[in-house]
């Protein structure tokens, strides 16, 4: 099995998320006591949210790139960035490396796909829903995407504001709610849960359309890509 290098800290809560998924999915596949080969850069949470502000991708993409490349020098055969919102730096990246570099998008188009469904709802950072990287990705595999009409300030404030400080609160889960329903009515089929902390609130069992988890998603297909 490769060693997976993973970009974490984006926050600290999905990335323990990851760590979890990765090694019992790992334990599944290749049982007894074994575990993944794992090397975890978790990042300074603030800085990189502070050139998300100021929409200094060019930076936040080179410091990045930067700590890809330091894994694959320390011996990642494969690279996973545990976040949906700096995929937008993929580019950035994959340029640096010469190792393969799973795309969180993919893994869950793929699931999507083979589950049948071509209309979803996407939620997310503001970026996530706003910026057309992510979109574009689902779209290139014949995807149509919806992202919501409304609350799109209040369901950024949530993730930054609550889910990123460990914060879950029963009205937030409710707005997160609402906001599938009104993505149903508008024809989406499943919904995308595009921001790693998002399943702290919302899973199958209170969403009114199915979830696709990109953390756990993304997670196991790391672990494939290593074990191919």
């Amino acid at each position: 099995m490769k060693t997976i290098g993973l970009i974490g800290g984006m926050s600290w809560e999905s990335t323990a998320h990851y760590y979890a998924v990765i090694n019992r999915e790992t334990a599944r596949l290749r049982g007894g006591l074994h575990s993944a080969p794992l090397l975890v850069h978790s990042v300074d949470f603030a800085p990189i949210e502070q050139l998300q502000r100021e929409g200094n991708w060019e930076k936040a993409g080179e410091i990045l790139a930067d700590i890809a490349v330091s894994l694959e020098a320390q011996g990642a055969g494969i690279i996973g960035l545990a976040t949906n919102t700096m995929h937008i730096v993929a580019p950035a990246i994959t340029a640096q490396l010469t190792v393969p570099f799973v795309h969180i998008a993919d893994p869950t188009a793929d699931a999507l796909l083979t589950d049948g469904y071509d209309t979803v709802g996407l939620l997310g950072t503001r970026f996530t829903m706003e910026m057309p990287f992510y979109r574009e990705r689902l779209e290139a595999r014949g995807l149509t995407v919806l992202t919501p009409d409304v609350d799109r300030t209040n369901l950024n404030g949530i993730i930054y504001e609550e889910l990123c400080l460990g914060i879950v609160r029963e009205e937030s889960r409710t707005l997160y709610v609402n906001a599938i329903d009104r993505l149903a009515h508008r024809s989406a089929q499943a919904v995308i849960l595009g921001c790693t902390e998002i399943d702290m609130l919302i899973d199958d069992s209170n969403s009114p359309l199915p979830v696709f988890d990109t953390t756990d998603l993304h997670a196991k297909a790391l672990v494939a890509a290593a074990l191919a």
